[in-house]
């Protein structure tokens, strides 16, 4: 039976979960403005402490891939690669929208995570999740919400919207949505390391694995810091 440990640090929420394909064991979330840093390991500590679990016996460790926060994506694939590295354990990058797209389950339309991501943008995707198995329609981008609203009234079907992009964009969804839609209740609303850990048994199971030395985030988009560094090169050229 496959056992992941899950680190979720994409976002505002810090979260730990153990997690096997029949059951997650512990998950621990934490959905408060504080850095990761200060959360991540000392929550790791008690579930372990909690559950018992004996490290060296899982077969991977799930972290939030991303996109999301620059900070919290660097600390969370820190904590994994060190891991993965003591442990010699492999690392599963879990795109960060479909960790959270794996909070629904059996909802016979579309699933639609929006992150926001500054700028007037969002991280989204597209999904299902349903007993057939999980599915991506549209692949993680960051886009502006206009535009995936106009995606999703294209494809014509019901959608579910979740994440910490509904709050900021919830009355330009209600302005530009064609289609019947909805919003996850707040339990669902962000991300959860136990979602991720399901999400990550099964990309296990597809060979998604890679070494812990070979790990890197996928930010989808360049830092404030990279776009500045950017500009002032452009202009010195």
């Amino acid at each position: 039976m496959i056992t992941v440990l899950a680190i979720e640090s994409s976002a505002l929420v810090a979260g730990i979960a153990v997690v096997n394909e029949e059951k997650v064991t512990a998950e621990y979330n934490v959905n408060l403005k504080l850095t990761h840093s200060q959360t991540l390991l000392p929550m790791l500590d008690e579930v372990v402490k909690m559950t018992g679990t004996d490290l060296s016996q899982i077969d991977a460790i799930a972290v939030s891939g991303g996109p999301g926060s620059f900070t919290g994506l660097r600390i969370g694939s820190a904590t994994a690669k060190g891991l993965g590295l003591a442990l010699k354990k492999p690392i599963v990058a879990v795109p960060t929208t479909q960790g959270l797209a794996m909070n629904i389950f059996g909802f016979d339309g579309l699933i639609c995570p929006i992150m926001d991501a500054r700028r007037d943008q969002v991280y989204t995707g597209i999904y299902r999740n349903t007993r057939e198995g999980f599915s991506v329609v549209s692949d993680q981008e960051a886009t502006g919400i206009r535009e995936i609203v106009g995606n999703l009234n294209s494809l014509g079907e019901k959608v579910i919207f979740l994440g910490d992009g509904v709050p900021v964009f919830k009355s330009v969804i209600e302005e530009c949505a064609k289609v019947p839609f909805s919003f996850a209740p707040e339990n669902l609303m962000v991300q959860r390391a136990g979602s991720l850990g399901l999400r990550g048994i099964q990309l296990f199971k597809e060979g998604k694995a890679v070494n812990a030395a070979d790990h890197a985030p996928d930010y989808l988009r360049p830092s404030q810091a990279e776009r500045v560094r950017n500009e002032a090169s452009k202009h010195d050229d």
